[in-house]
């Protein structure tokens, strides 16, 4: 199946009801595998246009297109171990938002996260891994302490917090994306993955 132009989303809110219907499908095993088609293939050769800025954490099993039952060049997916932000990071987001005028950006984390895990032990006992992966669990440590003994606790409120901290910066460190979200041309949404359901919910928002 291939979207049609009148059907392609150009608003937050229907660019949002596409992903989660996605994801619907894919929790009920009715994925349509929509624009996967070699003829859909060519015609995406000389530009894309994206409906959503898909920015997630590297895990392996959150391959964005699958369980959203999308295709080629309907999402601008970019990844990182914990969704952590850098300027790279910040830059291909608004890479999406500016230049491709993708009218959705949604941060996208899980339960079972390896970089969540490894900020809690840090927590714990005061021991961070070597490396870059320092770097990784030191920006996760800054959304975990505010919801320090819950996520102690429970490492899912780890995991919501840290989405809604991963909204909040790319709203606030973006002027690009700021500026847009206040014109209405942008939304931005959390949503949190289960890994043994498939699907997601939405933990926090601005614009959808």
């Amino acid at each position: 199946m291939v979207e049609t132009d009148q059907a392609w989303p150009s608003t937050p809110a229907e660019a949002l009801r596409l992903l989660l219907e996605g994801n619907q499908r894919f929790v009920d095993g009715t994925r349509m595998h929509p624009n996967q088609d070699a003829d859909h293939r060519t015609a995406l050769a000389p530009a894309q246009r994206p409906f959503a800025v898909l920015f997630g954490c590297s895990d392996s099993r959150l391959a964005a297109e699958i369980i959203f039952d999308r295709g080629l060049g309907d999402l601008f997916v970019v990844r990182t171990a914990g969704h952590v932000l850098g300027p790279e990071v910040l830059g291909s987001i608004e890479y999406g938002v500016a230049m491709l005028d993708a009218p959705l950006i949604a941060v996208l984390g899980h339960d079972s996260c390896g970089a969540i895990a490894a900020t809690l032990d840090a927590l714990r006992d005061g021991q961070t891994p070597g490396g870059f992966m320092r770097d990784i669990v030191e920006r996760v440590m800054l959304s975990v302490l505010t919801v320090r003994e819950k996520a102690l606790a429970d490492s899912e409120a780890a995991v919501e917090e840290h989405v809604r901290y991963t909204v909040e910066m790319i709203t606030q460190r973006s002027t690009v994306i700021a500026d847009r979200l206040a014109q209405g041309k942008v939304g931005v949404v959390g949503l949190s993955y289960r890994l043994a359901e498939g699907s997601v919910r939405r933990v926090a928002g601005h614009g959808v």
